[in-house]
């Protein structure tokens, strides 16, 4: 019996029949994966995989998935117990620069002081504009640092009700740079979603990463940090495009 004939009665194609698998040599892929997944140990699969598919190093979803399963990389993840409840979706922005997000993150050096990181994010590209690390930021200060951040201010930045944010000093400089401060109601966390979601990425990925010796070195690896974060880490939300690509689509128009 011919092999087309054959393969006619067993309901395959000739190409399937004569098909014959390839060794493929995958050590530079995963020596790349080891490395990428010891320099962030808390990305999971879908993150590692857009860093490497950014780096040309793989195209295929599942070739990198196979590989980071035999490497046993995965991310142990807790579970937390979720309360029902109906879900208020809130508005996005639809410009860059529109809104932006501020909070505050605190942590502690190695012999216990205490030290603080202000957050400021773009809501539309996801962009970390702005962070100040001190021991004591007021909010004079804060004044000062969104007035000289080099971007241009937007029409409204989202915050809590914390002093820094009701200070005078804040409230004077809203008034004459024309930028409406949203105060979020108190307890209610999630009317600031873009900012506490970051907040957790940073926490997770730096803070919890290392132990600070002194501020100086919490200045330089948060800074460090925040490089990587804008240039290089991909966001689930931007269709896995670091924050800066996206923003400079978007001034493009190109942006989805």
């Amino acid at each position: 019996m011919s092999g087309r004939r054959a393969c006619a009665l067993a309901g395959i194609s000739r190409s399937v029949e004569r098909y014959r698998p390839r060794d493929r040599n995958d050590e530079r892929l995963r020596n790349r994966m080891r490395e990428l997944a010891w320099q962030h140990p808390r990305y999971g699969h879908l993150m590692l995989h857009a860093i490497l598919r950014a780096e040309g190093l793989v195209i295929n979803r599942k070739r990198s998935y196979r590989i980071y399963r035999d490497e046993q990389l995965s991310v142990r993840r807790k579970k937390r117990g979720k309360i029902r409840r109906d879900r208020v979706a809130m508005p996005l922005p639809s410009r860059t620069g529109e809104r932006w997000s501020m909070d505050f993150v605190a942590d502690q050096l190695v012999y216990g002081r205490r030290f603080r990181v202000l957050n400021v994010i773009d809501d539309y590209t996801r962009e970390c504009v702005l962070q100040i690390v001190d021991t004591n930021i007021s909010g004079k200060r804060v004044a000062r640092a969104l007035s000289a951040s080099g971007r241009k201010l937007p029409k409204m930045i989202v915050c809590d009700n914390g002093p820094e944010f009701t200070s005078k000093a804040l409230y004077e400089w809203s008034v004459k740079a024309k930028v409406e401060l949203h105060f979020i109601r108190p307890g209610k966390p999630t009317e600031n979603a873009f900012v506490e979601s970051f907040n957790g990425k940073f926490r997770e990925n730096c803070l919890d990463q290392h132990w600070f010796a002194n501020l100086k070195e919490a200045k330089h690896l948060i800074d460090a940090w925040r490089a990587h974060y804008n240039t290089e880490r991909p966001h689930s939300s931007l269709a896995y495009l670091p924050p800066a690509v996206y923003a400079d689509l978007a001034a493009c128009g190109k942006a989805a």
